[in-house]
């Protein structure tokens, strides 16, 4: 079973959007940057990377969504930036940023960031297509430092390394099986320094990540930042809002990490908001008469475990070669549980593996996992280790990681497979080659105007509470979306996103929740 439920991204961003791309204008032209600079003042060693020019062209070249770009008329570029803030004339890294620019009154960019840790941004820029937001805003996305079409990424497992790894049994608690996964991760964190470099992971957290932000609000030409993230994106918001709140013009953070927690009880909150993920999908599947949990929802935990134990010992068969092992249907699970737009797809994916067919699940699992047709994966994993081993403090004392299994085992019983014995293997994160920077804490945000906060009732991975709790730390005002997904805005609800349009274009703030 997984010691924690991954923040992932808005991962069905290209499929989803890919029809209304293809009815937008046609291939941009490149063009160099025409926008006026930034008068904030800037450090002189940093002026070069804030007064730097974009070459704004096609995004044929822009990763596995770049075709779908292009497509649309989005533009892209880089922009380079320090590798370490701290020694400017040392080594750079380049940044790939997209945009799609305002058709009408402009106001300025809206920077836009879909979470993960680890996920590509340029996609994101799709999601205010056609919107009022986008006559208003150049709204430009970007692949954060060592992600994505950013250069250089962050790499540590091969294609194959991936599959294989997916493959193995990692729920064995007994000293043998803690023995050899503890191996695993060390040769994982091993592997990662070899191939990244020390360097590289040692500067690819939210401190830094925010940084670059600031460089990208005056390499767009703004005094201050618009700002829409979502689920790690909050993170980044916050942090943001905490090293320059005094360049902050509207920011709106959909599905919160709170910034107090403490990083075992946020695994812990997120199993429990998994569980009532999964119990909201078993009441709506017991309304079927070919629901494979049943017709009693209470049953549910029980007739799931029921389906997917088994493949602790035979994986199911599929089309692919791969078979669907108990780790990837376990994954594909939580990517169905992501989206009540998901449940389809989920219950008929548990459908086929009472039949004895895993094909369903893999692909739910292989895309949360960023395998590609062709059996290439994005770095949306390898990154995702390397910033929140650099953001968050290791559990490095096994009691307290046999403590956090069982409590997880509590909190999401679905997910329990029985083999809990009180302890647990240390995650990669205790063996990681750089130390981490962060610690839970209070924002102090001195002279920040208000920002807007969206929490969703059924988030399973950034829980509700989390986002009425970063409203308050922050001074902000709070939307609730009354719903079973992780965030919501520019998903098509009025409610929120006539909020949201009304916060970024005229700076109107809700005088209390809209509860949507």
């Amino acid at each position: 079973m997984p010691v924690s439920a991954r923040v992932r991204p808005r991962r069905l961003f290209a499929a989803l959007l890919a029809v209304s791309a293809l009815v937008l204008a046609g291939c941009a032209d490149t063009a160099t940057d025409e926008r006026e600079p930034s008068t904030v003042a800037v450090p002189e060693e940093l002026t070069q990377f804030y007064r730097q020019g974009v070459d704004w062209g096609d995004c044929g070249g822009y990763g596995i969504d770049g075709p779908l770009l292009a497509r649309s008329g989005a533009q892209c570029g880089r922009v380079s930036v320090p590798l370490d803030y701290d020694a400017p004339d040392g080594q750079t890294v380049t940044l790939a940023v997209s945009r799609i620019e305002a058709d009408g009154d402009r106001i300025g960019s809206l920077l836009v960031n879909p979470g993960g840790p680890g996920a590509s941004g340029l996609s994101t820029v799709l999601a205010a297509a056609g919107t009022e937001l986008a006559g208003r805003f150049d709204i430009v996305g970007f692949d954060p430092r060592g992600i994505g079409s950013s250069d250089p990424q962050v790499r540590c497992f091969t294609a194959a390394e991936t599959d294989a790894d997916r493959a193995i049994d990692d729920g064995d608690r007994s000293p043998e099986g803690i023995e050899a996964s503890e191996k695993r991760n060390r040769e994982y964190a091993q592997l990662c320094a070899e191939r990244t470099g020390e360097d590289l992971l040692a500067h690819v957290g939210t401190a830094d990540v925010v940084r670059d932000m600031d460089v990208l609000r005056g390499v767009l030409g703004d005094d201050a930042l618009n700002f829409l993230g979502y689920s790690y994106g909050t993170r980044l918001g916050t942090v943001y809002a905490e090293t320059f709140p005094d360049r902050v013009r509207a920011m709106v953070l959909d599905g919160a990490i709170d910034p107090e927690q403490d990083p075992v009880e946020e695994i812990v909150l997120q199993a429990e908001g998994f569980q009532k993920a999964f119990d909201e999908f078993a009441a709506d599947c017991a309304t079927r008469s070919d629901c494979p949990l049943g017709n009693d929802p209470a049953q549910a935990s029980t007739r799931f475990r029921g389906l997917v134990a088994p493949l602790i010992e035979t994986p199911a068969q599929t089309t692919d070669p791969r078979g669907l092992s108990y780790r990837d249907a376990i994954t594909g699970v939580q990517q169905g549980l992501y989206s009540s737009a998901l449940w389809g797809s989920l219950r008929g994916g548990l459908a086929s593996l009472a039949d004895g067919n895993g094909d369903t699940l893999l692909r739910l699992a292989d895309l949360y996992e960023g395998r590609e047709e062709d059996g290439t994966y994005s770095n949306i994993n390898d990154a995702f280790n390397a910033v929140r081993c650099v953001d968050d403090q290791p559990i490095t004392e096994r009691a307290v990681a046999g403590e956090l299994d069982t409590r997880f085992r509590l909190a999401a019983p679905f997910l329990d497979d029985g083999r809990g014995t009180g302890e647990a293997p240390l995650d990669v994160c205790a063996f990681w080659p750089v130390p981490a920077t962060g610690e839970p804490h209070t924002p102090v945000v001195p002279g920040l105007p208000p920002v807007l906060v969206v929490s969703t009732t059924g988030d399973p991975a950034t829980p509700y509470q989390a986002g009425a709790d970063l409203a308050r730390q922050l001074g902000g005002a709070l939307v609730t979306f009354d719903g079973n997904q992780h965030t919501v805005v520019l998903d098509g609800n009025p409610c929120v996103d006539d909020a949201v349009t009304r916060y970024f274009i005229d700076l109107e703030v809700p005088e209390t929740d809209p509860h949507c």
